[in-house]
C-alpha cells in the first residue's frame, strides 16, 4: 500500500492568463470511491460513488464532492485532508477533530444504504379553520387555510463525524380572509418571506411557516399568531399578525 500525503499531491495549478486555476484531483477522487467507515467503531460514514457522497441516514441528502488541493469539498463545505490512500482517509471535521476512516470490504455494509427516505413530517392536506367574532356591535367572519407546498427548505445539520449534511423539508403557504357580512375586508396568502421584517434572514432561510392561530379581537382588528420554526429544533419566532377592520396589516414580534 502506498501512502499518499495530502501535502504531496501531484495535481498542479494550471495558469490561465494572470489567474491560477486550481484543478480537481481526479486520482484522489478515484481513490475515494467506495464505502467508508470509522476506523475504531467500524460505523459506516458514507459511500462515494461517481461525484456524489451518500449517507446511511435516509434523511441526509447526497452531496456533490470534489478533491481540490489538500481539501475534500462536500457540497458548500470543505475539510482539510491529512492522509489519503486507497484504503485510508484522514480529514479534519468542522470542529477541527481528525476523523480516521477506512474503506470497507464487507458486503453487508451496502445494506446501510438500502433504507427508503423517511417520510417528511409535513401535512399533506389543506388545514382549514374559521370562526365568527364580534366587536363594536359588528360580526366578523375569519378564515385560515394552511396549504402544504413543495417549496423546499434546506437545513444544515452535523452528523456524528462532524460533517455538514443537508436535510430537506417543505414549507407552507397560509391564507387569511376576513369578512364583514359578504364584504371582504382582507384576503391574502402568506409565505414566510412576509415576516422578513420581524425575523432574521439567516433564521428565516431555514425556517418553516408552520401555523397561524386566531388570538383575539380588539379595536386594532383581528389578531392571529404566526409560528415560524426551524424543523426539529425548539427555535421558533411567534409573530402577531393583525388584520385591521380597514384591511390594513400590522406585524409585531411577540417572542422568540
Amino acid at each position: 500500500m502506498v501512502l499518499v500525503l495530502a501535502s504531496c499531491r501531484h495535481q498542479q495549478p494550471t495558469p490561465k492568463g494572470n489567474e491560477v486555476l486550481v484543478q480537481e484531483d481526479f486520482s484522489a477522487k478515484a481513490m475515494l470511491q467506495g464505502i467508508w467507515q470509522e476506523e475504531v467503531t467500524e460505523e459506516v460514514v458514507f459511500r462515494a460513488e461517481g461525484d456524489t457522497v451518500y449517507y446511511p441516514d435516509p434523511n441526509d441528502q447526497p452531496a456533490y464532492f470534489r478533491i481540490i488541493g489538500d481539501s475534500l469539498h462536500l457540497g458548500a463545505h470543505s475539510y482539510p485532508i491529512i492522509k489519503q490512500t486507497e484504503h485510508l482517509l484522514w480529514f479534519k471535521n468542522q470542529s477541527g477533530e481528525i476523523m480516521k476512516l477506512v474503506k470497507s470490504d464487507e458486503d453487508e455494509d451496502t445494506l446501510a444504504f438500502t433504507h427508503q427516505p423517511s417520510e417528511i413530517l409535513t401535512p399533506t392536506e389543506v388545514l382549514k379553520i374559521d370562526s365568527v367574532v364580534s366587536f363594536g356591535g359588528q360580526r366578523y367572519h375569519w378564515y385560515i387555510a394552511v396549504n402544504p407546498t413543495r417549496y423546499r427548505v434546506t437545513k444544515t445539520n452535523y452528523n456524528s463525524e462532524g460533517v455538514a449534511v443537508e436535510n430537506i423539508y417543505y414549507d407552507n403557504i397560509i391564507h387569511i380572509s376576513l369578512y364583514q357580512g359578504t364584504n371582504c375586508l382582507f384576503s391574502r396568502d402568506f409565505k414566510k418571506a412576509a415576516y422578513e421584517s420581524e425575523v432574521p434572514r439567516d433564521f428565516l432561510d431555514q425556517a418553516i411557516l408552520g401555523n397561524m392561530k386566531y388570538s383575539t379581537v380588539d379595536a386594532k382588528g383581528v389578531h392571529f399568531d404566526a409560528t415560524l420554526c426551524i424543523p426539529d429544533e425548539a427555535s421558533c419566532y411567534l409573530v402577531e399578525t393583525i388584520v385591521g377592520f380597514d384591511g390594513k396589516l400590522t406585524l409585531k414580534l411577540l417572542e422568540y
